[in-house]
């Protein structure tokens, strides 16, 4: 089964900075039998303010089909933290594990206004991690 393809995006703006996540399967690195579950995501942060921004920090919280969450916090993103003037965007792609086929994740960036030195939280938006072994159910 190859990797599934982004078919959906999930996005949010917190004080003129739009998050975007689109979320993906990866069966190649995936593990079913093993309960291993792998997904990658494409994450567009998006300066739509006036001020330069810096993402400091982040906080993920990553919640498997069972409940569990697991809490993941550090600097930067990809070991960066990138400075986003206005108008300028900076995309990345990383990955989470999964001991069951579903999930979700949602989380915070931390942010400092480089020009008044404030510093902000900007939401992740909640986003699914649903692989092709999760059964569907209609409601």
């Amino acid at each position: 089964m190859a990797n599934a393809p982004t078919t959906a995006f999930y996005e949010t703006t917190t004080r003129d900075i739009l998050v975007r996540a689109a979320p993906f399967y990866l069966a190649d690195q995936s593990e079913p039998d093993e309960d291993r579950f792998v997904w990658a995501y494409r994450i567009t942060i998006e300066n739509r303010g006036r001020s330069t921004v810096q993402l400091i920090s982040r906080t993920w919280r990553i919640t498997d089909a069972q409940g569990r969450t697991k809490l993941v916090q550090g600097e930067g993103v990809v070991g960066e933290q990138p400075v986003l003037k206005p108008g300028e965007a900076f995309e990345y792609t990383s990955g989470t594990p999964l001991d069951t086929p579903s999930g979700f994740m949602a989380g915070d960036y931390h942010m400092v206004d480089r020009t008044s030195g404030a510093a902000f939280d900007v939401i992740i938006p909640a986003f699914s991690l649903d692989s092709p072994y999760q059964p569907s159910r209609l409601h």
